[in-house]
């Protein structure tokens, strides 16, 4: 298949990511899709982060570094520099799985009638990468399925930019499940035509603002409720925790079965 023509804009937020954002930086730099824009969006970091990308973000396009109001904040500034036909999102602590990922993105957008593109993603230990903890499995987006436990992750999301005229950028007033609004807008809200990709794009590192402390998880999940009575979208609180436990519970056993 000819090599797509269209520009795809990935933007990583950074704070502090000295010790994670090379393995970020790289797998970006080996991806064979030719028309690929870096932009890095850094909450002032004070450690080597920005040294990192000096020295290794040869596809590095723009660099923003100065305080923000949290992550969905550096997202938004990335929105504004992106002007890739396709944008997707890469933090500081993930890494694509090949060097195709791209490549295989921009195809699909060219030959499906579709303006989102989501796929699967790991989670692997903060230092040894080699272990799975979690394998995130997707599936076909439906109506109501975020009412029902089920996102896509984030992380593996690429859109058309005109998707963010329609929707609208995130809503810095989230700070732990801008992310699960942000989506519930794309998915519930405007319904958004998607493409299931089936296969592991993304892997992310463990030990994020939601990696394990519970009273930041707490404060997620009642974010995610506060989403749901913004965007006006029905939920069952019970059904809805229940659904996510038993989703989370998956994730595990999936990443138990990947290490036998």
């Amino acid at each position: 298949m000819p090599t797509s023509t269209l520009k795809i804009s990935i933007i990583t937020a950074s704070f502090q990511s000295g010790s994670t954002i090379q393995d970020t930086l790289e797998s970006v730099n080996e991806q064979t899709h030719p028309f690929v824009e870096h932009i890095i969006i850094d909450g002032n970091s004070s450690d080597e982060t920005l040294e990192k990308v000096k020295k290794y973000g040869n596809r590095v396009s723009n660099v923003v570094s100065e305080s923000d109001k949290g992550i969905f904040d550096a997202y938004n500034k990335g929105l504004k520099i992106a002007d890739g036909d396709i944008i997707g999102i890469l933090n500081s602590d993930d890494y694509y799985t090949s060097a195709y990922v791209l490549e295989h993105v921009a195809q699909i957008f060219e030959t499906e009638n579709v303006d989102a593109v989501y796929a699967d993603l790991i989670y692997v230990d903060e230092i040894n990468t080699a272990r799975v903890v979690r394998y995130w499995k997707s599936k076909k987006v439906e109506l109501l399925n975020f009412s029902c436990g089920f996102i896509p992750p984030h992380p593996t999301l690429f859109l058309r930019r005109e998707v963010y005229g329609r929707v609208g950028n995130f809503n810095p007033n989230y700070r732990f499940s801008g992310d699960f609004e942000f989506m519930l807008r794309v998915f519930e809200i405007h319904k958004v035509h998607s493409f299931y990709l089936d296969e592991t794009i993304i892997k992310m590192r463990t030990g994020g603002a939601t990696g394990g402390n519970l009273v930041s998880i707490k404060d997620q999940n009642i974010e995610i409720l506060r989403a749901f009575k913004e965007n006006k979208v029905e939920v069952v609180k019970y059904l809805y925790f229940t659904c996510k436990a038993i989703n989370r519970i998956k994730q595990r056993l999936r990443a138990f079965l990947c290490m036998l």
